[in-house]
This record gives structure tokens, C-alpha cells and sequence, in this order.
């Protein structure tokens, strides 16, 4: 005997045996129970939630000649019949293929035919939205008036496509999505039918990746047991060539820290593992959809599907998140799938990526406003800052402070001994003591995101090593004044360049003297020095 799919042999055979659509379900088996059928049902949901699989065992009970409370005993002729497929009193049509005014012609002709050995004649349209608008209309007084012993059943996932005339004719059910734990309860109970082992987490994944819907999940459980008898989370991760959820955490991260690199190479990394970038782009839209609901919802049953380890992931990496940095990722994850559906997926996934770990690249609406309220808390920031009375006061004053702390300290912290000391030549930043700071340019790139304003005062500047100073010439001469309103924009150039150089420095803007001024003229020499402290 032939292998049967698994959604195949286990399809319900009564509506004790749907899952998850009681509301439907009972309504019509009290219907049934009562004899108060209707003539036109229409049976409406998401894909694999059980309309065509109730239409048909509504086509059973209204044919049974024992019910048993509403549901068909599976047992007297007429059932058995339906069983064997030997029923023609049921007829099923695919309006899918099946579309046209001339086919509803010819459905319209075997209505008046009385049932040859049923109760009841019963169409089954499924995908009844793909008819054609004059189908629709030759349909129409059929469905409105049909003879007593014709019962129409439609079903279809598009209902906003049916026109309000279809509709009005019909007793109208909505099949939900199967809540995820009735998903894995059913998994489980297949699988000790078929002598297979799943773990708990492995049947969430399941649960997750079908959206609701027993058909997709019992496909999936299909697949995983051709790979394996003992069904993990590895095996259906590498069945559904999803991304994991460790490879989903690694890539947030990575974006998080504006690591385009790193994301870069992770995203190659999954490429040569033949996951494919569509799924990937749903699943990692998926995971900033629940950092967004970990983020915003206190419940402690989360709308989320997941095993309890995923959710102390999930909660862990939201603290790492700003509710606006999640909502600026998933409008460019949501904008990016039209371009995934026609363009090369790779490129498109890798271009997606690097608009996430630097939002300067993104020209999109939503990319400007975050930029723009960064720039606003900076600017707020800044306007908290007391005011110095003087640039010369302000530093002078760092430099006391730092010398009470440490006397053995420098002479200054700010500004360094050849910004203070006359000059009698050009210092010469290819000494030995000096060094040109090659990794400045990626400084300056993280300071887009940490401070947009001192990164636009430090455009065209320049930075040097000289022992534990970091030493910056910056043509813009706000940058002087703006370090000595406070901490926080030294504070920033400070943390940045630990991030990029892994070395905690001391900060002071460098000073280029200019030649033998200072000896020729000892006026200019003096000047100079007042100069170097602003006034």
C-alpha cells in the first residue's frame, strides 16, 4: 500500500476530531442535531485550519442516517459510502480551475437533479473567491433559491473578494488560527501513533513555523520524520532551512552594535548553509516582532510561541533595545519583501543588513526621523550641561582638578604640555612620540549613532597617539568649547574610541605650531599661547 501524508491519514473524520475550532463545531452539530440546517454555508480562515476537512463532515452528517449527537456515526451506508469516495450525491469543485460562467452553467443543471441515493445533494466550492465576476452572477439565484434538497458549502481564504451579494446568502463561520499549544498536542499525539519522538521545543518550532495552521505543521512533521526518528530542534531547523534562533540572537547583536562586518560575514556564513534569505527575512522580522511585544508587554503569557529558553534570550537582548531602534528595524525588515520577491536575495538581504547597522544609509522616512530624534536628545542633552564661565576658566579649572587627584599626573589632561609650551619649531607629528591614529575613521563612524553632534563638529578632523593622550585636530572651532560644557561629549569620543581601540585615553584637542615664529617674535610667541587657550 501506498505511503498517505500524514495531514492525509490523520484528517478529521468527525468534528469531535477538528482542532481548535470548537466555536465552529459545536454551532454545527447543534444545527444538525436540531434539523435547523441552512442551504448555504460559507466557511472562511487562513489556510490548513480546517474549513475543507469540517465542509466534508458536514457533507457526512447531513447524509447520516444515525447521528450521534450531531457528529456521523461513520458506521450506516451513506457514511460508508463517503468513505470509499462512492458518494456522487457530494460533489466537489475547485473554482480555482474551474472558474468560468459556463461551469456554474453546468452546476446550475445538476442542481435540479434529485440525489440518487442520499438525503441531500452537496456542492463543496472550494476557493470559491477565484470565480469570475459573471460566475458569480450566474450563481447568485441558485445559491438565493435553491431546491430543498441542495445545500452549498463555499469555502475560501479571501473572503474580503466575495461580493457582499455572495455573502448576504450564506451562514458565514470564521476558522481562527489553531492557538500553538493545540498544535503541539496534536504533534504529539500523531507522533506516538507513528512511533516517533519529538521534543517539546522541537514541537514548538513546528507549532511557530506553521502560523496557525495543523495542515502546514503535520507537513513539516511529515518531513522531519524522513530525516529522523527522533525528531530535535536541529532536525527541524534543517528540514525548514531556518536560520535557528542562535543565529537570529547573533545577527541582532551584530546590528545592535553597528557591526556591519560582523553581520556581513554571518550572513554568508547561513548562505552557504542553503538557508534561504526569504525565510530568513520572515524569521528575523518574526524575532523583532518579539523583542518588540518582550519590550512593550508585561504579561507574563506573552502573545509569543517559543520554548522557555528562547524567551530568556528574547527578554536578555530587549534590554539591549530602545522601543524605537525595534520599530525603526522592523519598518525596514517589512519594507525590504517586495524587493525580495523580484530582486537577487542575497544582495538584497546583505543591502537590508548593512541599512540596519547604519541608518545613514537609509533615504526612507522613518530612517530620518530616528536620525532626527537622535540629533534632538543630543541637542537636549548638551542644553543640561552647565554653562562654563570662560573656555580658559573651564579648563583651567579640569586641570586643577586632575592635578588634587593625581599629583604625579601630567601637567594636563585636556590640553598637553606642546599646546601650552612656546613653540620654537613645527612639531613634527612623524616623531616618535606622536603617532597618526590610522582607525579614526571608524571612530567617527560610531559616533553617527552614539553622538550625531560631536560627529558632525569632528568633519575633516584628524587624531595621534601620544602616550596615554588622544589627540585631536579638528578645524571646527566649536569642538573646544563643546568638550568644556561637560562630560558627556568627551564621554562619547572617549567610550567610541574604547570600542574601536580597546584602550581608555585621555583626551586634548592637538595644536600644530606653525616654524620659528615663536623665536623671531617673542609677542607672537606669547600670543600664540593665549590663542591655545582661546581667549
Amino acid at each position: 500500500m501506498a505511503y498517505q501524508a500524514l495531514y492525509r491519514k490523520y484528517r478529521p473524520q468527525t468534528f469531535a476530531d477538528v482542532v481548535g475550532q470548537e466555536h465552529i463545531t459545536e454551532t454545527l452539530k447543534n444545527e444538525l442535531s436540531s434539523g435547523k440546517t441552512v442551504h448555504a454555508y460559507l466557511f472562511t480562515g487562513t489556510r490548513g485550519t480546517g474549513k475543507t476537512s469540517c465542509a466534508k463532515i458536514l457533507a457526512r452528517a447531513l447524509n447520516c442516517l444515525d447521528l450521534n449527537e450531531g457528529d456521523p456515526c461513520l458506521k450506516c451506508d451513506a457514511c460508508l459510502l463517503c468513505e470509499n469516495g462512492e458518494n456522487t450525491d457530494i460533489v466537489e469543485i475547485d473554482a480555482a480551475s474551474n472558474n468560468s460562467v459556463d461551469n456554474i452553467r453546468e452546476l446550475r443543471d445538476l442542481v435540479s437533479f434529485t440525489p440518487a441515493n442520499s438525503k441531500y445533494r452537496v456542492f463543496i466550492i472550494d476557493e470559491v473567491h477565484m470565480l469570475s465576476p459573471s460566475a458569480f452572477n450566474a450563481l447568485l439565484k441558485t445559491l438565493e433559491e435553491p431546491p430543498s434538497h441542495v445545500v452549498f458549502i463555499l469555502a475560501t481564504t479571501e473572503v474580503h473578494k466575495l461580493p457582499a451579494t455572495i455573502l448576504s446568502r450564506c451562514q458565514r463561520f470564521d476558522f481562527r488560527r489553531i492557538e500553538a499549544a493545540k498544535i503541539c498536542e496534536r504533534i504529539q499525539y500523531i507522533a506516538n501513533n507513528e512511533g516517533l519522538t519529538v521534543t517539546d521545543n522541537a514541537a514548538f518550532l513546528i507549532a511557530a513555523a506553521a502560523d496557525g495552521g495543523m495542515r502546514d505543521a503535520l507537513s513539516i512533521l511529515d518531513l522531519c520524520a524522513s530525516n529522523s526518528k527522533n525528531i530535535d530542534e536541529k532536525v527541524v531547523e534543517s528540514v525548514c532551512a531556518m536560520a535557528g534562533n542562535d543565529y537570529l540572537l547573533e545577527l541582532c547583536d551584530s546590528i545592535k552594535e553597528k557591526d556591519a562586518e560582523k553581520a556581513l560575514l554571518l550572513l554568508d556564513k547561513l548562505h552557504n548553509s542553503s538557508v534561504d534569505m526569504l525565510r530568513l527575512l520572515s524569521e528575523l522580522t518574526g524575532h523583532f516582532r518579539d523583542l518588540m511585544i518582550v519590550k512593550t508587554v508585561k504579561s507574563p503569557t506573552l502573545p509569543i510561541v517559543c520554548s522557555v529558553a528562547r524567551m530568556n534570550s528574547l527578554k536578555k537582548q530587549a534590554e539591549d533595545f530602545s522601543i524605537n531602534e525595534i520599530m525603526y528595524c522592523l519598518s525596514v525588515l517589512q519594507s525590504a519583501s517586495a524587493g525580495m520577491q523580484t530582486g537577487n536575495r542575497r544582495t538584497e538581504m546583505e543591502m537590508l543588513v548593512l541599512k540596519l547597522c547604519n541608518p545613514s544609509l537609509s533615504t526612507d522616512t522613518d530612517s530620518l526621523e530616528r536620525r532626527i530624534a537622535l540629533l534632538e536628545k543630543a541637542i537636549e542633552n548638551l542644553g543640561k550641561q552647565s554653562p562654563a564661565i570662560s573656555d580658559n576658566a573651564s579648563f583651567e579649572n579640569e586641570i586643577s582638578t586632575s592635578k588634587k587627584e593625581n599629583p604625579t599626573a601630567p601637567e594636563t589632561d585636556i590640553l598637553t604640555q606642546e599646546a601650552l609650551e612656546p613653540k620654537t619649531a613645527e612639531v613634527k607629528i612623524t616623531t616618535t612620540d606622536i603617532t597618526p591614529l590610522d582607525s579614526w575613521d571608524e571612530i567617527l563612524e560610531l559616533l553617527k549613532t552614539e553622538c550625531p553632534l560631536i560627529r558632525g563638529v569632528l568633519n575633516d578632523s584628524k587624531a595621534y597617539i601620544k602616550g596615554q593622550y588622544l589627540l585631536i585636530d579638528a578645524p571646527n572651532s566649536q569642538f573646544r568649547s563643546m568638550i568644556n560644557n561637560g562630560s558627556y561629549y568627551k564621554d562619547s569620543i572617549r567610550k567610541a574610541a574604547y570600542k574601536i581601540l580597546g584602550v581608555s585615553y585621555k583626551l586634548g584637542p592637538y595644536t600644530k605650531a606653525t616654524a620659528s615664529t615663536e623665536t623671531d617674535d617673542p609677542l607672537k610667541a606669547f600670543a600664540q599661547k593665549l590663542k591655545n587657550f582661546e581667549i
